[in-house]
């Protein structure tokens, strides 16, 4: 009997509430990560996993290990490749109901944290395929929340564990470098500066590091690529953007429904008496916007740190329709959220048909827009990289089976960029093609192989470089696609023969890191 009224109590507890609500992330993105088609990324990215190494030009390792041990244990299809993603997203819901609770949310505020993130357009985006970002974002949450739980227990023996959480999502992604930062002057800006002389503190920075440190001496290997891919992607791939247009992505990538919510959690911890405590926290978000506005980063470089604002916004929101005994703001804002998250979704996960997504971007009027110096038609990049691969696939194909067995034997396919490489190595298995070489960020690491340049099968290389490297060169095909990004369509497939120069004597000229 005792164990029957434990089972329901648990059962109907916060906790479970919890649970229930991260579950329903979880069957969101399990329900809808199977459309469209593998991610530009997705594709560099298992072949990553084929090369695994402590760093790569364009991230750390940890995301790629974690991909390998996927692709071990359940295989290459979309569900598999996109299920740890979808679990990390369902954790941050949690986690997001668990800040809630340590400053001191009752059971509305916690749902509506959780209820925030899930249908915010960029915790969802983030989701919905393999990447390091969704990961990024656990481990910001992860972090934040330990944060918390030493300041609202003032238990500096906490800053081990955040030291541990820290140097993995470093391992995962250089934006905890922002966290770190933004975190450090946090500390300083307010009355915890305290814990930067703590041994805690610098047991904690000692962790990191030693778990950072493989990457690190990767990268003094092979002399700091990641450096001038970061330099050559804000100077010459990144569109600028200004103050007023990242602040309005902030709006656009969280959900329009969602700014009140975090304002207030901003308020929160700048301003109430409860949350000064917890100042540092506020400062972090000022610090970390204003380095990444200066950096010219991406929009969605900011939404890791969104959920501890989520947090503390639906704390302030509770308390204010509790003192006013206003409950029946309750179901409205709810509603508010669920509504506008049902507007904004099919922007943030495939839930519909592409022609009817373009029909309802159409509707709605909310067109894609670039983040990148590449042209855009009628579908955003992130869903135009999921098409096209493998119809690109096939026609290479077409054109290396028409070669006598003798020139396959010395054919080298050669691309322009790690997704055009990275689609002719996943899916040219099954046409039996060669691996594809590339002078595209890790694809120039590693290297022509022992292929000479005999005969080169060529992807969106212009005519005239070509001609300087090759005594013949013709065109065999066209690569033709309906929804891809524009410059992936439409592009001839060159047949180069007789080279003038070896590719390994040439290799040094085609690096190209962004």
């Amino acid at each position: 009997m005792r164990r029957k009224v434990f089972s329901r109590q648990f059962l109907l507890s916060d906790i479970a509430i919890l649970c229930y609500l991260a579950l329903v992330k979880l069957i969101l993105h399990l329900l809808t990560n199977g459309q469209y088609g593998y991610f530009r990324d997705e594709l560099y990215y298992i072949a990553c996993s084929d090369h695994l190494a402590f760093g790569y030009v364009d991230q750390p390792p940890l995301s790629i290990f974690i991909l390998a041990i996927n692709r071990w244990l359940w295989g290459d299809s979309l569900f598999a490749l996109r299920l740890l993603p979808a679990v990390a997203g369902a954790l941050v819901v949690f986690l997001t109901g668990l800040m809630v609770r340590q400053l001191g949310g009752g059971r509305f505020a916690q749902v509506l944290g959780a209820l925030a993130v899930i249908v915010s357009p960029a915790m969802l985006g983030q989701s919905r395929f393999f990447s390091m970002n969704a990961f990024d974002i656990l481990f910001w949450a992860l972090a934040a929340y330990i944060v918390i739980l030493i300041v609202k227990n003032n238990n500096p023996k906490l800053w081990p564990l955040f030291g541990l959480v820290a140097g993995l999502g470093l391992l995962n992604k250089y934006s905890m470098f922002f966290f770190g930062f933004g975190l450090v002057m946090g500390l300083m800006l307010t009355s915890h500066r305290k814990h930067l002389v703590n041994k805690w503190f610098w047991l904690a920075g000692l962790i990191a590091l030693v778990i950072f440190l493989p990457h690190i001496i990767w990268e003094i290997k092979y002399d700091f690529p990641s450096i001038e891919f970061m330099r050559n992607a804000s100077l010459y791939k990144n569109i600028p953007i200004s103050f007023s247009g990242f602040l309005f992505g902030q709006f656009l990538q969280i959900g329009f429904a969602h700014a009140p919510i975090w304002m207030l959690g901003l308020y929160y911890y700048f301003f109430h008496k409860e949350g000064k405590q917890y100042r540092l926290l506020g400062w972090m978000y000022v610090i970390i916007f204003t380095v990444l506005v200066v950096g010219n980063a991406k929009v969605y470089y900011l939404s890791p740190i969104y959920p501890m604002l989520l947090a503390s916004g639906a704390l302030v929101i509770e308390r204010f329709i509790r003192h006013y005994h206003w409950n029946w703001l309750k179901p409205v804002i709810a509603s508010i959220l669920i509504i506008c998250g049902c507007i904004s979704a099919p922007y943030a996960i495939p839930v519909l048909p592409i022609e009817t997504f373009i029909k309802y971007t159409d509707f709605i009027g909310i067109k894609p827009e670039a983040e990148e110096r590449h042209e855009l038609k009628a579908l955003p990049q992130y869903y135009a990289d999921m098409f096209g691969w493998e119809e690109m696939v096939a026609t290479v194909a077409g054109v290396y089976h028409s070669l006598s067995p003798k020139e396959q034997s010395k054919c080298t396919i050669f691309t322009s960029n790690y997704g055009e490489a990275g689609s002719i190595d996943f899916f040219g298995k099954r046409y039996h093609l060669p691996k594809a070489i590339s002078g595209h960020n890790n694809y120039y690491l590693w290297g022509p192989g022992d292929k000479i340049g005999e005969v080169v099968i060529s992807l969106r290389i212009s005519l005239e470089s070509l001609k300087r490297l090759f005594e013949v060169v013709e065109q065999a095909d066209m690569v033709e696609c309906r929804y891809c990004m524009p410059y992936e369509n439409n592009y001839p497939v060159y047949i180069c023969r007789n080279p003038k120069i070896s590719l390994q004597e040439v290799w040094p000229y085609l690096k190209h890191y962004d």
